[in-house]
């Protein structure tokens, strides 16, 4: 929405406030005459007109590269990624998951499917398994739980002897299940674990910050144990707590990163076909912008940068960007195309000298527009600034050299075709 704002407000109140303003001095008409700017131009020119092989190899060796720099990458979330390294927060997580096995909550919610199910001797028993099972891996901490409450009124039970800190059997039980379940000052006890119905319970776990990879991993062997204790047909176990949403949403976003590139390329697709009317327009059109997003995968991979919610948005953000830099240029071919009778090569030499200048100048502000986010004391901002200004400074050379190369060879091929026929 800002940008279709920006773009109404460019065509109507740019127009007008240069209409008042004094006629342009001659240093301010010459940016395009600059002599760095015309020998850049000019070396695009000779390398796209006498070097294209050159240019279809580096960029086939590159794009295998980084290929193989993809396969590399490590999708991987932390719940503090974005704190700085330095951060006093830092550094207390790693003092309590030192010491208390993490701060992160993961809780266990289970359902009996029936009133008073929770206070089932064999249900009690059952969740005392489970949470055995899941204390057993060293990402998670011992439980606080019902469980908890009953071996700790056992243990009372006994005078407070620690060696009774254990659940109730025997004759205890009747008592010690009535003593736990009694409404009055002991309700207080249970209220955190038991609801009023006692069919619901739940079991609260720290655990540390290992990072979404792991985690699935961890949840996906744990899921197949706690449904062999918990028959899934007679209970209803659920994994929450604010970890397990943030793990949840970090796999939707990676799940999502390929969905929304899939429907970005369509869209743009899209418009390329109502612009330019043409298979080979659309391939031509598409590829400058998708090969910038290989390289910044490669470079992903290559560097351990992971695959994480803040660095998903490069690729999203760096196409469509890209994009608007292919249309300024076939817009232009194409115009020279049709309103001129010059030769292929002469259209596509002006039109490199034309829009090459604003591309140029295009590309040197968004990379420090987005470089500016490499200075930033959060880790994962940094890495976006970084590499989306790499990513749209590898666009815009991949639309001056790799785009116009293209459009001459398709012409050229079509020439040949011409004279065969």
């Amino acid at each position: 929405m800002s940008i279709m704002v920006t773009f109404a407000l460019s065509l109507v109140l740019i127009p007008i406030i240069f209409s008042y303003l004094p006629n342009p001095k001659p240093k301010l008409t010459g940016i395009k005459d600059r002599k760095l700017m015309q020998t850049v131009l000019i070396k695009l020119d000779t390398l796209v007109h006498n070097h294209r092989k050159a240019i279809y190899t580096i960029t086939v060796i590159m794009i295998l590269i980084c290929f193989y720099g993809m396969l590399k990458i490590n999708v991987n979330s932390f719940v503090v990624d974005d704190l700085p390294k330095t951060s006093n927060t830092l550094s207390d997580l790693q003092f309590f998951e030192n010491n208390f096995k993490g701060v992160l909550p993961l809780e266990v919610s289970i359902d009996t499917k029936r009133k008073n199910g929770v206070m089932n001797q064999v249900f009690i028993r059952k969740v005392e398994k489970m949470e055995n099972v899941i204390s057993s891996y060293p990402e998670f901490s011992r439980s606080v739980s019902l469980i908890q409450a009953l071996k700790f009124s056992t243990q009372a039970f006994y005078g407070g002897n620690s060696s009774f800190y254990r659940l109730p059997e025997g004759f205890e039980q009747a008592f010690v299940l009535s003593y736990a379940g009694n409404s009055g000052k002991n309700a207080s006890v249970l209220k955190s674990y038991v609801d009023s119905n006692k069919q619901f319970t739940r079991a609260s776990f720290e655990m540390i910050d290992v990072g979404s990879a792991r985690m699935n991993k961890v949840i996906a062997n744990l899921q197949p144990r706690i449904d062999s204790i918990f028959n899934p047909e007679k209970y209803h176990v659920e994994l929450t707590g604010s970890s397990i949403i943030f793990i949840k949403g970090a796999n939707y976003m990676v799940k999502n990163l390929y969905q929304s590139l899939a429907l970005a390329i369509l869209l743009i697709a899209g418009v390329m076909w109502i612009l330019f009317r043409g298979i080979k327009m659309i391939a031509i059109s598409l590829l400058p912008n998708l090969i910038p997003l290989v390289i910044t995968a490669g470079i992903m991979g290559f560097f351990g940068i992971p695959l994480k919610p803040s660095t998903i948005l490069i690729f999203s953000i760096a196409m469509g960007i890209s994009s608007d830099q292919t249309i300024y240029f076939i817009t232009r071919y194409r115009q020279e195309l049709k309103s001129t009778k010059k030769s292929i090569s002469k259209i596509v030499s002006d039109t490199i000298r034309e829009t090459g200048i604003s591309m140029i100048y295009i590309a040197i502000v968004l990379f420090f527009g987005f470089g500016i986010f490499s200075f930033s004391t959060f880790g994962s901002v940094s890495a976006l600034g970084i590499l989306l200004s790499v990513t749209l400074l590898v666009a815009m050379v991949s639309n001056l050299t790799l785009l116009p190369a293209f459009l001459l060879s398709v012409e050229k091929r079509k020439a040949k075709k011409v004279l065969v026929d």
